[in-house]
C-alpha cells in the first residue's frame, strides 16, 4: 500500500491535503519525531499484533510501550508483534509505514489513552517517511478504531 492510497482514503474524512511526506525517514519514533519537528511522545506509533490468524493494531503514544500484562488483560492473549512479513501481509503496510489507515476490514485498530493527553498527534499515513497530523477525535474517526484502552507504560 502506499501514501498515495492512504491520502484518497483519508480524502473522505477531509484529511488528506494533511499528509505530509518528507525527504527523510520517519520509520521510527526517533526518526518520525525529527521529520516533523515534535517530541517523540506525540508520534502516534502503530504496532501490529498476531490475533488468531489475523492482527489487531494499538495505535499509542511515542513514549509509550505495551503492558504486556495489561494487554493479556484486556484482549485475553499474549502481546506478540507480527513479523515484518506479516504486518505487511495482513494490513497492506510495510514495516516503518504501518498506520491505522486503509486497512482491510478484518484488522480491528484500538487508541491507547496515552494520546489524549496532546491536542494533535501524527501516525504514519503508509510509508517510511511520512505523518499526518490529527487531533485524537479525528484519529479515532479515520481509523474507525473499536476502542479506547489502556495497555501501555512508560
Amino acid at each position: 500500500m502506499s501514501v498515495e492510497t492512504v491520502k484518497a482514503y483519508l480524502d473522505g474524512f477531509g484529511l488528506g491535503e494533511r499528509v505530509r511526506e518528507f525527504a527523510v525517514s520517519s520509520a521510527t519514533v526517533e526518526l518520525a519525531a525529527q521529520a516533523v519537528g515534535v517530541e517523540s511522545a506525540r508520534i502516534a506509533k502503530t504496532l501490529s499484533f498476531r490475533a488468531g490468524e489475523g492482527c489487531l493494531l494499538i495505535v499509542m503514544a511515542g513514549d509509550r510501550r505495551v503492558d504486556n500484562r495489561k494487554f493479556k488483560d484486556r484482549f485475553g492473549m499474549k502481546a506478540v508483534m507480527l513479523a515484518p512479513q506479516d504486518a505487511l501481509r495482513l494490513t497492506g503496510h510495510a514495516v516503518g509505514g504501518v498506520c491505522p489507515f486503509a486497512l482491510p476490514e478484518t484488522v480491528p485498530v484500538y487508541l491507547d489513552e496515552s494520546m489524549k493527553r496532546f491536542e494533535t498527534v501524527f501516525p504514519a499515513a503508509g510509508s517510511a517517511n511520512s505523518a499526518v497530523e490529527m487531533t485524537c477525535e479525528e484519529l479515532f474517526r479515520a481509523a474507525r478504531a473499536k476502542a479506547w484502552v489502556d495497555v501501555g507504560k512508560e
